[in-house]
């Protein structure tokens, strides 16, 4: 997919991406860097993050990546720091590392539940504090996206994530409200079913399905959504904040598009 901002329409700013070693993250990262921007990308495995580095240097972009887990406030803390160090300045922060399993509701345990809203939402917040306070706010501006989910309702067999990334959309919108007065926007991105590892991992089965529940008929592409993170951070979305925008093919609108489960017979 060709780029569709120019080379210079986010230089000069710096753009934090997690989980930026694949997927939708590593789409931003480039999306961002191919408009001008330097890159600072974090995951938990270091070898695709040494790989998008070295591709986004190869094509004269400033990048550095850094092995994170974002869960962790000390590793949090050292990132945001890393990036400071080596930037200065943070002026765009995509939170989008998150994890979800599947599973029925009455089977996600007070530990399964615990461990999907640390990662979707406490690490998001604790990230997007420590981004806000050295470096946004300070600096009078800057730009929150959050990674949220398409439908925006509960989907069968995530009531857990779905409620984690509801969780994302109502922050996103909070924020946007208490630091306008600093400059800074905040946005949430609801993402619908989009070509992905993480998608893959599901199943051929459960891949099929998730492109039947799409209105245009084919999943999205990661850079479909990098593109859309690069003009958020572009002059072109300064007046977007407080929202969300809805990147599905039309799931959103559609629903699910599957039968409901059949009612459960009662207990002898």
């Amino acid at each position: 997919m060709t780029g569709v901002l120019s080379p210079e329409a986010n230089a000069g700013r710096v753009a934090l991406v997690t989980g930026g070693g694949t997927g939708i993250g590593a789409a931003a990262a480039r999306a961002l860097a191919a408009s001008g921007a330097a890159i600072v990308i974090c995951g938990r495995r270091p070898e695709p993050l040494e790989a998008v580095r070295a591709e986004l240097e190869a094509g004269g972009a400033g990048c550095l990546a850094v092995p994170c887990d974002i869960r962790e406030p000390a590793e949090v803390e050292a990132l945001v720091g890393a990036a400071l160090d080596r930037f200065e300045r943070v002026d765009v922060l995509f939170n989008n590392a998150a994890g979800q399993f599947e599973a029925q509701a009455e089977d996600v345990s007070p530990k399964g539940w615990r461990a999907v809203h640390r990662l979707t939402v406490d690490a998001a917040w604790e990230l997007t504090h420590q981004v806000a306070t050295r470096s946004m706010i300070p600096r009078r501006g800057g730009l929150v996206v959050f990674n949220g989910f398409s439908p925006r309702r509960g989907i069968p067999g995530f009531a857990h994530a779905t409620a984690a990334r509801a969780a994302l959309e109502n922050l996103a919108s909070g924020l946007a409200m208490e630091w306008s007065r600093y400059g800074i926007r905040s946005v949430c991105l609801a993402i619908g079913n989009i070509e992905t590892e993480g998608l893959e991992g599901y199943g051929p089965e459960s891949l099929e399905a998730s492109r039947r529940q799409v209105p245009l008929g084919r999943l999205g592409r990661p850079e479909e959504v990098g593109e859309v993170v690069a003009f958020l951070a572009s002059d072109g979305g300064a007046y977007i904040t407080g929202t969300t925008i809805v990147i599905d093919g039309g799931v959103d609108a559609w629903g699910q598009g599957e039968p409901p489960p059949p009612p459960e017979p009662p207990p002898a």
